[in-house]
């Protein structure tokens, strides 16, 4: 059961995330990075999750409702936030890759047209040689045929007419040699120019595939984007409504707290005017009981079904995570199950066995003196009893059945131990 000692003016006015800001797109490694902080996060949530039923107990079902409902919104938003970075990530990776795409496939469009342009060139200059050739070999049919030494010597008038003739006829010859190589080595590079245009169409078509694709992808990636910024702005603005709610019963959460403070005061007053009187009895019968000394370990046996024992939230103080005060959870939560057999931890006379506030339906134990300590323990939010006030119980014996009475967020036993009327953590006396 919790304790109040101090409730803040403002409930969680420094442990709600309110005006959480939209990350800026991280890179691959910082992605990475939130992942495995979003799944620490996860796990301090589910922590913090018992540690806030047991800072619960003692609130009504409405707050108790509203707060459950903050702390889960609250683990919620770093999810949300890391899903959303990834699908901004995701988004700019496909556009990047996106652009590099079109800027090849733009350089190839420029290859294609320089290609074309080349081989429209070429396939002009090789026409215009083979009508040159075609010229010359006309000009020689006309000539008379192929014009050979032989007949430049024979048909020569003198010497200087020999060397005149010979001179153009081999300037002739040579003209038409470099020509037909000229048209050679133009089909050839048209040729090669033909075959990179055709290896360039093909990479052309492959890229539009590409780009089409990474079009697709970039839709997606758009659209799991928007759909995780929708749903962190959802969350974000959900939670700002549940702290306008808890905001405005902030009469009624002290209220609670109060009512719960005075039951745990009244129980403890009742234990200690039980404990003074008993010692008063024992004095009058001149048996005073020694001074108190160490009361030692491992005092109680587990009360619950679960072998072995669970320990869900631990005794000590608890910052409640969404209303923002601080409590004593003045007992150990020990995981039970709904209606599950619970036994008594230690022999002693039923204190009583009846309802009280927060606590739900409760039996206390007295276990009587231990090295001049009164003991007693307490087993809260019981579905039902089997035992009743002033019977005598053995350890080990069936006094009733786990549940959820009282101001509880679960089924569980929450289990306190009480050292000459007031609590103590029961961890140690219960051997663990």
């Amino acid at each position: 059961m919790a304790r109040r000692l101090r409730l803040p003016a403002l409930l969680a006015a420094g442990c709600l995330l309110l005006g959480i800001a939209v990350a800026a797109p991280a890179a691959a490694d910082e992605i990475d990075d939130r992942r495995k902080a979003a799944e620490q996060k996860a796990a301090a949530n589910e922590k913090a999750q018992s540690d806030a039923e047991a800072a619960m107990e003692g609130l009504d079902l409405n707050l108790q409702a509203t707060a459950a409902r903050l702390l889960d919104l609250q683990s919620q938003i770093p999810a949300a936030q890391s899903k959303l970075d990834e699908a901004k990530a995701a988004l700019e990776k496909a556009q990047r890759e996106a652009a590099i795409i079109a800027a090849r496939l733009v350089d190839a469009q420029e290859q294609q047209v320089t290609l074309s342009a080349t081989i429209q060139q070429d396939t002009e200059q090789a026409a215009k040689m083979r009508a040159a050739i075609g010229q010359m070999a006309r000009e020689a049919y006309r000539g008379g045929g192929e014009v050979s030494g032989v007949s430049v010597i024979l048909d020569a008038e003198s010497t200087e007419d020999f060397v005149q003739k010979y001179g153009l006829v081999s300037t002739a010859l040579r003209t038409q040699a470099q020509v037909l190589d000229a048209l050679k080595a133009a089909e050839a590079s048209n040729r090669n120019a033909q075959a990179r245009l055709d290896a360039v169409e093909d990479r052309i078509g492959e890229l539009k595939a590409e780009a089409d694709q990474k079009v697709v992808e970039a839709d997606a990636a758009r659209v799991a984007a928007t759909e995780a910024k929708q749903a962190l702005d959802a969350l974000v603005a959900e939670q700002q409504t549940q702290q306008a709610s808890l905001e405005s019963q902030k009469a009624t959460l002290a209220a609670s707290l109060a009512a719960m403070d005075a039951e745990a005061k009244a129980i403890e007053n009742e234990l200690q005017a039980a404990i003074a009187a008993q010692r008063a009895r024992d004095a009058a019968a001149g048996k005073p009981a020694p001074a108190p000394g160490p009361i030692g370990n491992a005092l109680f046996g587990n009360p619950t079904s679960t072998n072995p024992m669970y320990v869900t939230s631990e005794y000590g103080m608890r910052l409640h995570p969404t209303l923002g005060y601080v409590r004593l959870h003045a007992g150990i939560d020990l995981r039970t199950y709904c209606n599950t057999k619970l036994y008594a931890g230690r022999a002693g006379t039923v204190t009583w066995a009846k309802s009280r506030y927060g606590f739900g339906n409760q039996v206390m134990i007295d276990s009587g003196f231990v090295n001049g300590n009164a003991v007693s323990a307490s087993y809260n939010h019981m579905t039902s009893f089997a035992v009743s006030t002033g019977q005598q119980v053995e350890r080990g014996q069936l006094i009733g059945y786990a549940g959820n009475t009282g101001t509880s967020a679960a089924c569980h036993l929450h289990f306190e131990v009480y050292v000459n009327g007031a609590t103590t953590n029961p961890r140690p006396l219960l051997g663990m």
